[in-house]
């Protein structure tokens, strides 16, 4: 018996790269921090809100990466040194990769008490009817 893929199936014409997108999402590997949410802001519109308490504005870096929405953060150490009797806020450097499909894009992002909202919008594309005319072979 053969093995169907998503990428293989006569009916999904065109759609190899979904498969590739679904594998590279896998092996992304993130780990849970920060901890975030995705939410629907409106038909086509959406949010992504990831906790960065302790992070400031410069900490964080986001990109675009090859349909990739791409999050980094990084603290600065100070420069003065200071001893801590516990440290339970996690102060270390994250990456979030988010895979984007085609005609999603990044609107804007904000910082608000501790949390970074990332905007996407999604394009809704033209429904576009096409006559294919029979030649004579």
């Amino acid at each position: 018996m053969t093995k169907l893929t998503l990428g293989t199936h006569p009916y999904l014409l065109g759609f190899e790269q979904l498969e590739r997108l679904v594998e590279r999402t896998a092996k992304s590997g993130n780990e849970g921090y920060p901890p975030f949410n995705i939410e629907q802001t409106s038909e086509t519109g959406y949010r992504i809100t990831l906790a960065v308490a302790g992070f400031r504005e410069g900490d964080m870096a986001i990109t675009v990466e090859d349909r990739q929405l791409v999050i980094r953060g990084r603290q600065c150490d100070e420069a003065e040194e200071r001893v801590f009797l516990h440290r339970g806020i996690a102060a270390r450097q994250f990456q979030r990769s988010f895979v984007l499909a085609d005609g999603v894009e990044v609107t804007g992002a904000t910082m608000e008490n501790g949390l970074l909202h990332v905007d996407l919008n999604r394009a809704v594309p033209e429904s576009v009817v096409q006559t294919i005319r029979i030649s004579k072979a």
